[in-house]
């Protein structure tokens, strides 16, 4: 009687780790692991079209954009074999939230690669280009 219990109580509790549904930076759902935190708010004192652009470069220079949603302000990577999305917004005119979410294909949350693209996000407002080692060599 014990072990069954038991065996009832750890399949409980693995479905409950394992299988959930969260929500993305651009508003779908996908299964993965709802408890852990995947993202990283940012907010610069910059204009969104900056904060954007500065985006775009990073994700380009570190992975595959597959997707990018003008009207609702994200963009979707993919580098090595995560998948990066990274939502623009407007506090005001010279203010700019950017929250990057980063999930593994198992659902997990990989924080140090977001807190990575949000360094080289903000290395890219600071200094207006890509970091050497992330830029594409001249032909």
């Amino acid at each position: 009687m014990k072990i069954n219990t038991f065996v009832l109580v750890a399949v409980s509790t693995a479905a409950l780790f394992l299988a959930g549904c969260v929500s993305t930076v651009d508003g779908r759902k996908e299964v993965a692991n709802p408890l852990v935190k995947d993202k990283v708010i940012r907010v610069y004192e910059r204009p969104v079209m900056q904060c954007w652009a500065a985006a775009k470069d990073v994700l380009t220079a570190m992975g595959t954009i597959f997707s990018e949603d003008v009207m609702q302000s994200t963009v979707s990577a993919r580098v090595d074999t995560r998948t990066v999305r990274v939502k623009v917004e407007s506090i005001d005119p010279k203010m700019t939230r950017v929250t990057t979410q980063v999930r593994t294909k198992m659902g997990n949350s990989d924080l140090d690669l977001g807190g990575e693209i949000d360094k080289q996000i903000a290395l890219r407002l600071a200094t207006g280009q890509l970091p050497m080692s992330q830029s594409t060599p001249a032909k």
